[in-house]
């Protein structure tokens, strides 16, 4: 891909800590630490880690401080992170950007809501990938009045 559209335009994302189907990792650290450093090699665009926020076990170390050190370009986080999480991690330097997922598709006006303080609407899984238009286009949007400030 980076030789189709050049490597500033592509990034990649890991789940390290993934467990879909009962897969997994014995030692993501050593795996994913090696991949950082490999991928760093091409010049992408950003490296996208999923690492939900909150859920390692006591004494565990979140993986994306030692995988943006070895990648050394900008690194995105994603993994359940409200504005106040995001913030955070921004501010202690643990990743560049930070995306919202399910959020997002709860919300399609999540930047205004974020911008205001805004509650959110609860995703809804049941209706993730269902093949039709509910839980992506029938979420409430904010009130017109604040969407106009």
């Amino acid at each position: 891909m980076a030789g189709v559209w050049g490597p500033d335009r592509v990034g990649v994302r890991l789940s390290p800590r993934g467990d879909f189907n009962s897969m997994h990792d014995s030692d993501p650290r050593a795996t994913f630490g090696h991949a950082a450093l490999a991928l760093s090699t091409f010049g992408l665009a950003y490296l996208h880690i999923v690492e939900p926020v909150g859920s390692l076990p006591e004494g565990i170390a979140p993986l994306a401080p030692d995988l943006k050190e070895a990648f050394g370009s900008p690194l995105m986080l994603n993994g359940g992170y409200t504005r106040p999480l995001a913030e955070a991690a921004l501010a202690r330097g643990e990743a560049d950007l930070v995306s919202f997922g399910a959020s997002f598709l709860a919300n399609p006006d999540l930047p205004l809501r974020l911008a205001h303080d805004a509650p959110l609407n609860t995703p809804d899984p049941a209706t993730f990938y269902g093949g039709d238009q509910r839980g992506y286009t029938d979420y409430p949007a904010l009130a017109s009045n604040l969407a106009a400030a």
